[in-house]
């Protein structure tokens, strides 16, 4: 699939680039996740905040591993993702659940709305900075009050470009960021910050080997407490 009439080029590239290196990818994180005892704990943390009768999105979901671990935490969840090459890996390996393809910042084109959970589970690394908020902020309205959002991301400042992965051309930048300042962010669109973890690099992981950090927000319902504010 080409540029999308109007599409901001850093979405297209980044489209482009999943498109390109889905199979390898898949190959090469397939098992992340079981590396990763306190993610597994989180996404186990989430499921239970947000409930088996609650639809839930992983925006961003790829090849569909965290979709599906999800799935096996008993949510009813569907994937959504940019990249159509990635879509059409996650349908086959997963032919029980959803998957779609579609813009984490634009949850409301495809109708998605009164969720009671959304993770964006290392999607925001590819988000431009000036578009952020406005990613939140649609997070926000997708949730029903009382849903919960669980982000995932690598801590840092700096942006990493690659234009070679798994021997395909590509035009991918891979964002770090800072909790505090994400967890602004979320205030900013609505959300009370409910946790942060900052964790070190996995032994043996195929992921960089940096801090990787998750934060738990929470959209706040009617006589919720006055969002968090950070610091």
């Amino acid at each position: 699939m080409g540029r999308v009439v109007g599409e901001p080029p850093d979405r297209a590239a980044t489209r482009a680039g999943y498109d390109a290196i889905a199979a390898p990818y898949t190959a090469t994180f397939r098992d992340e996740l079981a590396r990763a005892p306190l993610d597994r704990a989180l996404l186990a943390a989430f499921a239970e905040l947000v409930g088996p009768d609650a639809d839930v999105v992983d925006a961003g979901s790829g090849p569909g591993g965290v979709t599906a671990h999800l799935r096996d935490l008993g949510l009813r969840v569907r994937g959504i993702d940019l990249s159509p090459g990635m879509v059409a890996l996650a349908r086959r390996e997963h032919p029980d659940l959803v998957f779609d393809v579609g813009d984490l910042a634009d949850l409301g084109v495809l109708g998605i709305s009164d969720l009671g959970g959304i993770v964006a589970w290392y999607s925001l690394i590819h988000v431009p900075p000036a578009q952020l908020p406005g990613v939140l902020a649609g997070f926000h309205r997708a949730l029903r009050p009382g849903g919960h959002l669980l982000l995932g991301f690598q801590v840092g400042d700096d942006v990493v470009h690659h234009d070679e992965a798994f021997g395909h051309r590509v035009d991918l930048d891979f964002r770090r960021l800072r909790p505090d300042a994400v967890a602004a962010l979320l205030v900013e669109a609505g959300f009370a910050v409910t946790a942060r973890l900052v964790r070190e690099p996995v032994p043996d992981s195929r992921a960089p080997a940096l801090p990787q950090a998750a934060i738990l927000a929470r959209r706040p319902a009617a006589g919720d407490h006055q969002a968090e504010t950070p610091a």
